[in-house]
């Protein structure tokens, strides 16, 4: 008797609430509404339609699912998995995709949806750029400073000087008048310039090298390497952006923000970092700082001019690599980010590369650009490194590790994408350079171990 006694009383309940909301709608039919009235500007613009985010849900579960099945594949091959995601993107952009099934990629990527994607990468990448930020250990530099310092320094400014060289060869035939020979020229080397330390972390981490020597001295070097690559790629912001009367002032803002991070900030992290350590957890409330502090970092250099990526990753350096408050915020982000938010970043990056754009005239600008890439961060890597003592297999192993660009490399050309320092063809061939750099690392690397 007690079983039927809830369901009955529950059908009840939902009987006496159906009744009267039926009575409700009897009176409130007969009543006559105001007539409506005229939107007010900018309301429209805020309202996403059902559909949009549909498509929006669907594009991400797509390349979700699509950059892990590919990266799983390419990493039975030694590959790190993010030239499974990277390719992925390229797939469903009009390179593949658009190509074969153009009402297909219609139906995935409608234009309303571009927008949104793209602002889901940005979000992305502030949010990895912090992750980079708390992996950089400058403490390695203990002990092999001057290994380390004169490799990443060679490996920087030798791809930098062969990239604003070649330049003068690619700026007539792919850029505009639009843009300054400065700036292409200055783009152009930072991006022959740039080692993924993340991956490069991977890939010695795979392999079980990285408390070797060669080891130490790689994460080393691509540390120094990222952190000099971001300075360059700021001022490089700072420049396009600016009116020319400007530029000094934006450089004198990046470096008064740098202090302000690096005296008045700091002691903030280290606090944080004691709190968490009294606590013995990240509560909530700990997170919510640190959040707020990343927020304003990157609004901060944002506002400067240099992109809000430099103060997501200044943040993250303030935080001690080894520290406790480190270890907590990679655990409790990393998974969505790059499961969730980076690859909404690769397909972004996927619509830009459009290999049709490449004819057979574009073949040997193509292959220029790999050779000068790969024979400016080998190079100046292998050389120093052999200059600094290190053997000659040792001293080649750590050029190729060098050369491994991946997802950082990748950021930087879109940010040079949507400067307009590039065009989209050349664009498309810095992308191709990026992917064959890093797929080349691995298979190179185990012949020379």
């Amino acid at each position: 008797m007690h079983r039927l006694t809830r369901p009955l009383a529950y059908l009840a309940i939902t009987g006496v609430a159906v009744a009267a909301f039926l009575v409700i709608r009897g009176y409130g039919d007969q009543l006559v509404a105001a007539p409506s009235a005229a939107p007010r500007p900018g309301a429209a613009s805020l309202r996403v339609s059902p559909d949009t985010l549909f498509h929006v849900l669907l594009a991400l579960v797509a390349v979700i699912v699509i950059a892990r099945v590919t990266g799983m594949l390419l990493r039975r091959f030694g590959q790190p998995p993010v030239i499974g995601e990277v390719l992925a993107g390229i797939m469903l952009g009009p390179s593949l995709l658009g190509r074969i099934a153009p009402g297909t990629a219609q139906f995935l990527f409608p234009p309303e949806t571009v927008p949104l994607i793209g602002m889901l990468s940005q979000i992305g990448i502030i949010l990895y750029m912090f992750l980079v930020g708390l992996r950089v250990d400058l403490g390695q530099l203990r002990g092999r400073a001057s290994v380390s310092v004169a490799v990443s320094h060679a490996s920087i400014v030798l791809p930098l000087l062969l990239g604003a060289t070649l330049a003068l060869w690619l700026y007539p035939r792919f850029s505009s008048s639009d843009v300054s020979f400065t700036s292409f020229a200055l783009f152009i080397g930072v991006s022959m310039s740039v080692t993924a330390f993340p991956v490069l972390a991977r890939i010695l981490a795979e392999r079980d090298m990285t408390t070797t020597q060669l080891g130490a001295i790689a994460l080393a070097c691509a540390a120094v390497d990222d952190v000099t690559s971001l300075c360059l790629l700021a001022f490089l912001i700072g420049t396009v952006r600016s009116a020319p009367g400007d530029v000094l002032t934006t450089i004198g803002l990046t470096a008064g923000f740098i202090l302000v991070m690096a005296f008045a900030i700091r002691p903030v992290a280290r606090l944080l970092r004691m709190a968490r350590d009294e606590r013995g957890e990240l509560t909530q409330g700990m997170f919510l700082l640190v959040c707020v502090g990343l927020l304003l970092s990157a609004l901060a250099t944002e506002r400067i001019g240099i992109h809000a990526l430099f103060g997501a990753f200044l943040w993250g350096t303030l935080i001690p690599r080894d520290s406790k408050l480190a270890q907590d915020l990679i655990a409790r982000l990393e998974d969505v980010v790059v499961v969730l938010l980076l690859p909404s970043f690769f397909a972004f990056t996927g619509m830009r590369t459009e290999i049709g754009l490449l004819g057979s005239e574009h073949l040997l600008a193509c292959a220029l650009i790999i050779a000068v890439a790969s024979l400016g961060k080998f190079g100046g890597s292998a050389l120093a490194a052999r200059a600094t003592g290190l053997g000659g297999r040792q001293a080649m192993a750590l050029g190729i590790l060098m050369n491994t660009r991946g997802l950082m490399e990748l950021i930087v050309l879109n940010v040079g994408l949507e400067l307009g320092v590039v065009s989209p063809t050349l664009f498309t061939m810095l992308v191709i350079m990026a992917v064959v750099t890093t797929v080349a690392t691995t298979p190179i690397l185990d012949r020379l171990r």
